[in-house]
């Protein structure tokens, strides 16, 4: 008879013992749920998708960290949406990225997209999929409008969620501002023909004229042309007060250092598709200097609840965050609570289950309580007005640091409660 050592022996139980756990652990690793980032991370607006990815990515590996749902990982599948062709964002590759994301079965939600004309080309995939996604930063209104249901979500249930307002509130808070903060009594419309610029300059243009602000004329830039000089002189011998435009860095970094250059007094303003680094980075200092945006979010970055997110987000990244990175941790979030509560409710994680767990979210993250109406908009809305301000002692290039956060509006379905905050229950 064949005889073992008792070291021997003691190796081969460890053995067995390590297939066992080894077993184990890709049984457990089987039970992963996939979800996509869907973002165009080359282009003009490389530099703000990327934040809004890190800070979907950060809470997605911190829950995995965390064994936040017991049991279970969550894969992140990411898709490019920018491509060199457009020089930005591309609604036809977008598209296609989205019949990817639905053909696996196994992916059982999505975040972004960043862009609204990204979100115009999804949304009808995704409804035909029930595949809801979660948007950190386009504001179209179109997208979410039960008027246009039909085109947008011909399954009838909402899958397309924000965790930020729209630009029915996003381009009048700015011709709001515009008039009672700068005293504004003339301006000249400008946007770059994309889905989120012309609906937010529309947007603006309407409550500009609603409010008594003259509007002096109204022109439409194509993003792939490189002198905008002919407008700008036009724009020059009508001497608006303002110049308010409608749309992304790869029209707007053009526009802004021309028009240093030709109509340098003007004020200048737009929405959220001039905040951030791609904008800062593409104009620089000085022709950057005094342009005014918003976020359609709160102002976070300074809220003292925010400040160890921002420590670890800087210390992962080597590079700060902006405030839709926080609306895009916020919307990765949201999904893990959906999945957590599927799985609590002893229901099958797949994309219909989780699609009514996020409709029905009612959760406090970092930009406060985030629950949505029918549509899938965010139920209390903010919108936050900032300025271009070099600060000599930041490189020129920090957005957090020339940048300077300098009014907010608030409102929602419910009346204001007497901090600002939505009374919603």
């Amino acid at each position: 008879m064949f005889r073992i050592s008792q070291t021997t022996r003691l190796m081969l139980i460890v053995a067995a013992l390590s297939g066992a756990l080894h077993a184990g652990n890709l049984e457990a690793a089987d039970k992963t749920i996939k979800v996509g980032i869907t973002l165009p991370l080359t282009g003009a607006d490389a530099d703000d998708a990327n934040k809004i990815k890190n800070g979907a990515m950060m809470a997605i590996e911190e829950a995995n960290a965390g064994n936040f749902i017991p049991g279970y990982k969550i894969e992140v599948v990411i898709y490019d949406s920018g491509t060199a062709t457009a020089g930005q964002y591309d609604p036809a590759q977008a598209a296609t990225n989205t019949k990817k994301l639905v053909s696996d079965n196994a992916v059982v939600a999505n975040i972004g997209p960043q862009m609204s004309g990204e979100g115009k080309a999804m949304t009808p995939i995704l409804s035909e999929a029930n595949l809801a996604t979660i948007t950190p930063s386009s504001t179209n209104p179109d997208i979410t409008n039960p008027a246009m249901a039909a085109q947008f979500r011909p399954k009838g249930k909402a899958i397309y969620f924000r965790t930020v307002t729209t630009d029915a509130f996003q381009g009048p808070s700015m011709a709001n501002f515009a008039k009672d903060k700068l005293g504004v009594k003339s301006v000249y419309v400008l946007d770059d023909s994309g889905a989120y610029g012309v609906g937010i300059a529309d947007s603006f243009q309407k409550q500009a004229a609603e409010i008594g602000i003259k509007v002096l004329g109204r022109d439409q830039l194509n993003p792939k042309d490189a002198d905008y000089t002919t407008i700008l002189t036009k724009i020059k011998a009508l001497n608006p007060d303002m110049l308010y435009f409608g749309g992304v860095a790869q029209a707007g970094v053009k526009l802004a250092k021309q028009a240093y250059d030709i109509i340098p007094n003007v004020k200048k303003a737009g929405g959220d598709g001039v905040k951030g680094a791609s904008f800062l980075k593409g104009v620089g200092f000085p022709a950057v200097e005094g342009w005014y945006c918003t976020d359609a979010s709160p102002e976070l970055l300074t809220d003292p609840k925010v400040q160890e997110f921002v420590k670890r987000f800087t210390a992962k990244y080597g590079v700060g965050p902006d405030n839709y990175s926080v609306t895009a941790y916020d919307a990765a979030l949201v999904i893990i609570d959906a999945i957590k509560r599927v799985i609590a409710a002893k229901k099958e994680v797949n994309r219909d289950n989780v699609r009514d767990a996020i409709q029905s979210t009612k959760l406090m993250t970092l930009q406060g309580e985030v629950s949505f109406d029918n549509n899938g908009d965010i139920i209390t809305q903010v919108v936050s007005v900032y300025q271009y301000k070099r600060n000599p002692a930041k490189p020129a290039d920090d957005e957090a640091g020339n940048v300077i956060y300098v009014a907010k509006e608030t409102r929602c379905s419910c009346p204001l409660k007497a901090d600002g905050s939505c009374s919603c229950p």
